[in-house]
């Protein structure tokens, strides 16, 4: 079945990811982490299934995610943790907005 057919599944869950604001590929996207042209190539995952990354998500619409083991972020420096708070929520925050305008990610300028 075509990738389109089927929906972008999780790597880890299985599941299907549905909206843009769960998604960890478009979030690495506007983080910078992966190029556009990239998107169809690189596996998906929620967010929530990456606990390395969805564990800097600090917002009352997120669920905090804890991330047991090395890279758990209260075994970190904390000047790290909240640099990477900051970036990784601002993103996420932004993939929201976009999500509830309308429109496409490639239409906004990425942070």
């Amino acid at each position: 079945m075509a990738r389109c057919d089927q929906g972008y599944l999780c790597e880890v869950c299985g599941g299907e990811v549905e909206e843009i604001v769960d998604s960890d590929l478009y979030l690495a996207f506007v983080l910078g982490e992966v190029r556009a042209e990239w998107l169809l190539d690189k596996p998906e995952r929620h967010i929530r299934c990456n606990a390395e990354r969805a564990q800097y998500v600090i917002d009352p619409e997120f669920p905090p995610v804890e991330c047991p083991g090395f890279f758990d972020k209260r075994l970190l420096d904390a000047g790290y943790v909240a640099e990477e708070e900051a970036r990784v929520t601002r993103a996420w925050r932004h993939l929201v907005a976009v999500a509830r305008r309308g429109g496409s990610v490639f239409d906004s300028p990425l942070i």
